[in-house]
């Protein structure tokens, strides 16, 4: 599905930072056939790409040891009052406003359970202009230590209303806003391992996971969890050639 421009508080924007961008390209431009921008001058910044349009990112870490990690931008039209109602809510600032020359304005927060997620208010770089279809975002899922305080945090700041309901008997909420859903929440028990924090795990449409988890593990990557029918979907969570973990998702087409 094209998109051109995303409303307020819509997920917009997804990118991936990676010790060894090189090796990000490699694995993702074979998983799901993006052509990858040459790196910005600056920065190092790399747009991927699905039939030329722009799907994600990649980005070079500039700190020794850090890991590979995706990363969800929500959509704003002024990230300095969205860091005010952040703090405001009981967030915390990881990278204040920063221009993106050309393309728009970011900021990095950390909500109340500590998960972090990113915003971005556009100027010339709108977001993702494809969207739930192979090989781009489908679904931006919240795994949460708190689920109620991230919900709350999330209705303070963006709007999003949440409604329960329940996958194979584990307790899931849908963030809605505009009358449609737009995001989800996983609490996370104990049967979640004690050392996985919170965090906004990314859903890549993909029309075979199975097969995708195949071609994956041969291009080095690693499963945390294999495919598996959930509602009317099939799920799975991988991790790429430098320990990015993110997942699967292929959705009945009448759901």
């Amino acid at each position: 599905m094209e998109i051109a421009t995303y409303e307020p508080g819509i997920p917009a924007w997804i990118d991936v930072a990676a010790p060894d961008p090189a090796a990000a390209i490699e694995f993702y431009s074979a998983l799901f056939g993006w052509r990858v921008d040459e790196p910005d001058p600056g920065s190092g910044y790399r747009v991927c790409r699905l039939r030329d349009v722009p799907v994600a990112g990649i980005s070079p870490w500039h700190e020794p040891g850090a890991p590979t990690v995706w990363t969800s931008y929500i959509a704003v039209t002024d990230a300095d009052a969205t860091l005010t109602a952040v703090v405001n809510a009981g967030g915390r600032v990881a990278l204040p406003p920063t221009e993106v020359p050309g393309r728009g304005r970011m900021a990095v927060f950390v909500d109340p359970a500590d998960a972090a997620f990113a915003i971005w208010q556009p100027g010339g770089h709108p977001g993702a202009g494809l969207v739930n279809e192979p090989g781009t975002l489908r679904r931006n899922e919240l795994y949460t230590r708190d689920h109620r305080a991230a919900i709350a945090f999330y209705n303070a700041v963006f709007g999003w209303g949440a409604w329960e309901t329940t996958v194979k008997d584990r307790l899931y909420f849908d963030f809605h806003l505009y009358d449609r859903t737009i995001a989800s929440v996983q609490p996370m028990d104990e049967s979640f391992p004690p050392d996985v924090p919170s965090n906004w795990l990314v859903n890549f449409d993909v029309e075979n996971p199975d097969k995708t988890v195949e071609q994956a593990v041969a291009l080095g990557g690693q499963v945390v969890v294999p495919p598996t029918t959930a509602g009317p979907g099939r799920f799975a969570m991988l991790a790429d050639n430098q320990g990015g973990v993110f997942a699967l998702l292929s959705m009945d087409p009448a759901c």
